[in-house]
């Protein structure tokens, strides 16, 4: 009781400061990528086929979600994880063809749903799997309804990406929070994998602040990279399903085989 206490404090308290600050519009400069070299026809090709890694990564997530199924809870939710990354590369390749807020919206929106499957994935893992399958709705509700709250509000010039930011960032402090937490000896064969997921998608914010200045130096921009970082970090929810639903349950298969 105490711990979930805790937990729902820190969301309540990250939720007021967030809506604390004044409304934050998008800067339309955001749309101003510095590398806007064409490949055979491809517009923006770096940004566009830097994507190709969220293809790959999320129809494998599907087929070996699809393939190793442990419970109807987990598939959904990792299921639901995997789609969203198959759709972000989807609507990332999209949106770069033509950057502008109304294809950015198609965008968000696959990236919200990542965001929102893994916050139910790491409750199911760490506190509670019914838990954590009851609020993969809501919580994937509330990231789609952040994208569409900032888009309305651009609309009608009083640009606002608070609840988008929370969704996108909550996430990552959750790992840590729930991991301190609800830590129990279960969780170290995952371990790695949240680290992981958490160190690459910061080290794609990095590369994502620093578009220009890499492609100053070397010829791949930032915002390339960034893509190739966030998908490096989905790669480690495959990563994450096949430790903990695939190659453990086949050890525990051939031990009970064996006995």
């Amino acid at each position: 009781m105490k711990k979930s206490l805790i937990t729902l404090t820190v969301t309540l308290l990250t939720l007021l400061l967030i809506f604390w600050i004044p409304p934050i519009p998008q800067a339309q400069e955001f749309h101003a990528f510095v590398d806007g070299r064409s490949l055979m026809g491809v517009v923006n090709a770096g940004n566009v086929l830097s994507n190709i890694p969220f293809l790959i990564i999320g129809v494998y997530g599907i087929i070996i979600v699809s393939r190793h199924s442990r419970s109807a809870a987990i598939s959904a939710i990792y299921g639901v994880l995997f789609i969203g990354v198959l759709l972000t590369g989807i609507g990332s390749a999209y949106y770069h063809t033509h950057p502008d807020n109304d294809r950015l919206v198609w965008d968000r929106i696959p990236m919200t749903i990542v965001f929102m499957a893994f916050l139910s994935a790491t409750l199911a893992e760490l506190v509670s799997r019914p838990v954590g399958v009851r609020l993969l709705l809501p919580f994937v509700a509330v990231g789609i309804a952040s994208v569409l709250w900032w888009h309305h509000t651009e609309t009608i010039g009083k640009g606002d990406l608070r609840l988008y930011f929370w969704v996108q960032f909550y996430p990552m402090l959750a790992v840590a929070m729930l991991l301190l937490l609800y830590y129990k000896p279960g969780v170290k064969t995952i371990l790695p994998s949240l680290i992981w997921i958490v160190v690459w998608y910061t080290v794609a914010k990095i590369f994502e602040q620093l578009d220009a200045q890499i492609y100053r130096m070397i010829p791949v921009s930032g915002h390339t990279l960034k893509h190739l970082a966030a998908a490096a970090s989905t790669g480690y929810f495959v990563r994450l399903y096949r430790v903990k639903y695939v190659t453990s349950a086949a050890v525990l298969c051939q031990e009970n085989r064996s006995s």
